[in-house]
């Protein structure tokens, strides 16, 4: 993987976070309980924050071990997909079990800032 290719993965994302964050305002607002717009909300945030943690990804992608480098763009992909997407299901009523699949992608996202830690402390060979 490129860092041009992290760097659409992160754009996208961000593209993505602003689009559902407005959707949520103008779209959902008068639909959703209090609640659900708060679920929606931090699916939000959390999906822009590790768009632009690709994004950083990318910018140090020539200082990084490659290998751990890969890992943290998997591990925050990841964890957009499963802990935003699971919370945006959730605030949409999704069945609440869901709820059970967000620790997993909040896991993914602590993993993914800290391969790109050992990344950068790897440096490249």
């Amino acid at each position: 993987m490129a860092a041009g290719a992290v760097i659409v993965l992160g754009s996208v994302l961000a593209a993505l976070a602003v689009g559902s964050g407005a959707f949520g305002a103008h779209g959902l607002e008068a639909r959703l309980s209090e609640r659900a717009m708060a679920i929606w909300q931090t699916a939000v945030q959390y999906q822009f924050v590790h768009a632009l943690g690709l994004l950083l990804v990318a910018a140090l992608w020539e200082r990084l071990q490659p290998g751990w480098g890969l890992a943290s763009v998997i591990a925050m992909a990841l964890g957009v997909l499963l802990f935003s997407g699971s919370l945006y299901a959730l605030a949409l009523g999704a069945p609440r079990v869901l709820g059970a699949i967000a620790p997993i992608g909040g896991t993914l996202f602590i993993v993914g800032w800290a391969t790109l830690a050992v990344a950068a402390a790897v440096g490249r060979a």
